[in-house]
């Protein structure tokens, strides 16, 4: 069994990668800045020699969304240098997001600049895209319900979401020593546009808002409903966001 390090090893997607490789039998590293074994801060790299050392497989989770993700690529700096001095590194496992190269939304840029960083490392890579998780849109939906009697949302966006454990299924399957390159897109089982889905959730979660679409301004937006982000032809995910409301609900 390979020793496998996962950043971001406490996030919504992380924990579950690591429940998944450690039920396999491997060993993991679950890095945060307050992981009792390696206390890894990214942005600076502290700690970051010690949890790479001899480590043969990186799944690379973490991410920080404030601020277009800026600081994703000196998180990504620090681990491809610590990765190389490491010296048995042999798989560096990256998710990132369906449409990173054709939406100019900051964050995605950010993502792809990520994804080009790992590709000029000469690090054996792995590149997952996938579409949204159920999760970030039942987050936006919760956030427009704060208002009284209605729910605005972004209008003419079509949504295309996956269900996070899904992707820490496929991640799993992907952190062995062999590396695999740019591998093939992950998209939700259906598309929707998001009122219809924000009616749906609302709905399982027992609220009456009536939802408004809102149109937007601006190119990221643009690139949003022209489809840019989904994924069609790669539909392979099962759970679908009717069901993942539902089991939300009943938490």
């Amino acid at each position: 069994m390979s020793t496998i390090l996962v950043t971001g090893g406490t996030g919504t997607l992380g924990v579950l990668v690591v429940d998944r490789l450690r039920n396999a039998g491997h060993e993991v590293r679950a890095l945060s800045r307050h992981a009792p074994d390696h206390p890894v801060d990214l942005t600076d790299g502290s700690g970051l020699d010690a949890a790479t050392a001899g480590v043969e497989v990186i799944v690379h989770c973490a991410s920080d969304t404030r601020g277009g993700g800026k600081n994703d690529e000196t998180a990504t700096r620090h681990l491809i240098d610590a990765a190389r001095r490491a010296g048995t590194v042999t798989n560096l496992v990256y998710i990132s997001i369906v449409g990173v190269d054709v939406v100019p939304l900051g964050y995605y840029r950010t993502k792809l600049q990520v994804e080009r960083l790992l590709e000029a490392s000469g690090l054996g890579l792995t590149i997952l895209r996938t579409t949204q998780f159920h999760d970030l849109v039942a987050q936006l939906v919760d956030t427009a319900a704060k208002l009284p009697l209605v729910a605005p949302v972004p209008g003419g966006v079509r949504v295309q979401p996956i269900a996070v454990g899904e992707v820490a299924d496929r991640l799993a399957e992907l952190a062995v020593p062999t590396p695999s390159g740019r591998v093939t897109d992950m998209g939700g089982p259906e598309i929707h546009t998001l009122p219809d889905l924000a009616r749906t959730y609302l709905a399982a979660t027992g609220r009456h808002r009536r939802v408004i679409p809102v149109p937007l301004a601006g190119k990221a937006y643009a690139g949003f409903r022209r489809g840019g982000h989904l994924t069609p032809s790669h539909a392979v995910g099962r759970l679908t966001f009717a069901e993942f409301a539902k089991l939300k609900a009943q938490r």
